[in-house]
């Protein structure tokens, strides 16, 4: 049986079933949509409130940083502060309790070292909780947000499809910033360990500093010894060396290390120190020697010793720093030297001593030339002396070899070379 329905006015055929269902669609679409709005309401709520606790964990995390940086900083101005007022008042000491002393100091900054290290191993734990409890976030965010896309999948599945790709690029996104702050705090964290590990270091180089210093200033009292102060570009000390006229005659600068390893980077950095400050000389005092090198000695322009032997190296330096200073005035004012020169070759005084000269020249060959003359008469009547002791003994040869009827070797001379043999 036909349910057909005509329109009165525009005479459209349709079935009242149709339109029903079609009615019936919109409410249920309207429905849908209506509670896909809400639940994703929620779903914002909950991504802002985990937001907030994000910010808020972020803002502890640095507070706490904070002070631990504030609290090592102030530990560290303290220390510094401590050695330096032992360094003053232990520096008229003797070198053994000086030892002493700096062993003890090294002794104290290690247990504060050691200090830093655990606060710093606890700010890596809470660094490490802090990220623990960012990822159980992240999951659990994750894991809502995968059961709210499985509820609306069948409904808007296309739609969700999309979604989803966004959500999964934000959350790539914050992976990668939360391990790059990770990586941050890392590196920080090494930064701290480094520079603490530097004070030491830089510690041990300053307590040989003063006693170079000392040393060259008891060894040269006459000599200007300068301190280069921290912070300022250039060598660790510089010795300005006097003549005995107290005239400067040049530079010799100083660069103290104190490490296990000799690096070759410190020649260079100190033959730059000493073109920059004009200097004659560089010495590098060090603990380690470099290879090849088991005493002092020059390599690539610079001197390098050890603490030992610096005091001796100094001295043969410092000699040959004042002969080219002597050698260099010497030449100074050549120009009226050579006038002064000239004048005196030319003048009375020179002729005169010339002439006094010539004269002692003129007698002594004149006495050396009488002297050849005795003396060859002399060997002249030796060689006609000589010529008949030969004669002689050629006689008396041919005799004997006549009677004997053999040959007879009778040498006068026993050195064959001589010619004055008889055969």
């Amino acid at each position: 049986m036909s349910t057909t329905i005509i329109c009165p006015n525009c005479a459209h055929q349709f079935e009242p079933t149709d339109a029903i269902a079609q009615s019936i669609e919109k409410d249920l679409r309207s429905k849908m949509e209506s509670e896909w709005r809400r639940r994703m309401d929620g779903l914002k709520a909950e991504k802002q409130q985990l937001e907030q606790q994000q910010r808020s964990l972020e803002l502890q995390k640095e507070q706490q940083e904070e002070e631990l940086r504030r609290r090592l900083e102030s530990e560290k101005k303290i220390l510094e502060e401590n050695i330096t007022l032992h360094l003053k008042k232990n520096m008229a000491e003797e070198y053994e309790g000086q030892f002493k002393h700096y062993q003890q100091l090294l002794t104290e900054k290690d247990e504060k070292i050691k200090k830093g290290q655990q606060v710093e191993l606890e700010a890596l734990k809470l660094k490490e909780k802090l990220v623990m409890q960012e990822q159980e976030m992240e999951l659990q965010l994750k894991k809502s947000l995968l059961e709210e896309r499985e509820r609306l999948q069948e409904i808007m599945k296309k739609e969700e499809e999309e979604r989803a790709k966004v959500r999964d690029l934000e959350h790539l996104l914050k992976i990668r910033e939360l391990e790059k702050q990770l990586e941050d705090q890392k590196m920080l964290a090494e930064e701290m360990k480094r520079k603490a590990e530097q004070g030491s270091m830089q510690l041990q180089g300053e307590v040989q500093e003063l006693l170079i210093e000392e040393m060259l200033r008891a060894a040269f009292p006459f000599d200007i010894v300068s301190e280069v102060g921290k912070g300022i570009r250039g060598a660790d000390s510089i010795l300005t060396v006097r003549n005995g006229y107290g005239q400067e005659c040049g530079k010799i600068v100083f660069e103290s290390k104190r490490t296990k390893d000799f690096s070759n980077e410190w020649i260079e950095k100190t033959k730059a120190d000493m073109r920059s400050l004009s200097a004659d000389m560089a010495v590098i005092v060090t603990q380690a020697m470099p290879k090849g090198m088991d005493t002092f000695g020059e390599k690539d322009g610079v001197w390098i010793c050890t603490f030992n032997e610096a005091k001796a190296l100094t001295a043969v330096l410092r000699d040959m720093v004042i002969k080219v200073f002597n050698a260099l005035k010497s030449n100074e004012n050549k120009g009226d030297k050579m006038h002064l020169l000239y004048d005196y070759l030319t003048g009375k005084e020179f002729s005169e001593q010339w002439k006094a000269m010539r004269e002692g020249f003129v007698s002594m060959r004149m006495s050396i030339i009488k002297e050849r003359e005795q003396m060859e008469k002399l060997w002249k009547v030796r060689e006609k002396q000589l010529d008949k002791v030969l004669l002689s003994a050629t006689h008396i040869k041919g005799s004997i070899e006549g009677i004997s009827g053999t040959d007879v070797d009778l040498n006068l001379i026993e050195d064959s070379g001589d010619g004055y043999l008889l055969e």
